[in-house]
């Protein structure tokens, strides 16, 4: 996928949902992986034609593991004139050492959340930009399905009044196979997550259904981001008005 067209649906995603007004101070949280460098590429070149004018932080939380070389992404955001912070913590220790969690995620992304949050509240953001994607959101809701019996996603736009912070997901129309192809093409330094159960999670494995569902029944993933997309979910914004009914 090349630029043009990852800018095309990033910027489709951001209207829809009326994501960015002026003035914003954005957020990036950064782990290293393919998703969050794609959103970094993309939202840093918006950013340069967007009418509306904002600003970005990236924010890379560091678990603790001291197995993650982040020098490349340094590079990178240099090179995109973004800021880029990294904040340690001893997320790992505590998790894995102190409690020994045999079920870590949820904790973990509590905590890394939690940790991200302070963060860019402290160095004056508004809005958080987090790296989901399609593929993410129809597995979500997989999953809420099959352990909750409830039909939910997380939504492209939400306000957390606790914190005072807007979270906003501008990728949501690209497909984890796009995602793919533009860090293929574009050569972006992914790094590998350090965490030992990275692979091997429930997640995981409703990533493997979906793909042998839709390999299957050709089709069926597109079909179930409609039915999301269509399903007036509790939480979610109305798509902004005049909006052309999108094929994606």
């Amino acid at each position: 996928m090349k630029l043009q067209q990852l800018l095309s649906y990033t910027r489709r995603a951001i209207d829809d949902y009326q994501m960015i007004e002026d003035g914003d101070k954005i957020a990036l949280g950064i782990s290293g992986g393919k998703d969050s460098l794609t959103m970094l590429y993309a939202l840093a070149h918006l950013r340069i034609f967007y009418p509306k004018k904002f600003d970005l932080e990236a924010i890379t939380i560091d678990l603790g593991f001291g197995n993650l070389d982040l020098d490349p992404i340094k590079k990178l955001c240099h090179d995109l004139n973004v800021p880029y912070t990294i904040e340690k913590t001893d997320i790992a220790e505590i998790i894995f050492e102190r409690r020994k969690e045999s079920n870590p995620c949820s904790l973990c992304a509590k905590m890394r959340k939690g940790a991200l949050n302070e963060k860019m509240k402290a160095i004056g953001c508004n809005k958080i930009a987090y790296a989901h994607h399609k593929d993410d959101m129809v597995e979500t809701m997989l999953l809420s399905l099959i352990y909750e019996g409830r039909f939910h996603t997380f939504s492209p736009v939400t306000y957390l009044d606790r914190m005072d912070l807007t979270v906003i997901r501008p990728l949501m129309y690209l497909s984890e196979g796009e995602v793919k192809g533009f860090v293929k093409e574009y050569n972006l330094p992914v790094a590998k997550s350090p965490c030992p159960v990275d692979g091997y999670t429930k997640r995981e494995y409703v990533k493997q259904l979906l793909q042998q569902l839709n390999e299957e029944n050709p089709g069926v993933k597109n079909r179930m981001f409609r039915a999301i997309l269509n399903g007036n979910m509790a939480g979610w914004p109305s798509i902004a008005p005049g909006t052309p009914k999108r094929k994606l």
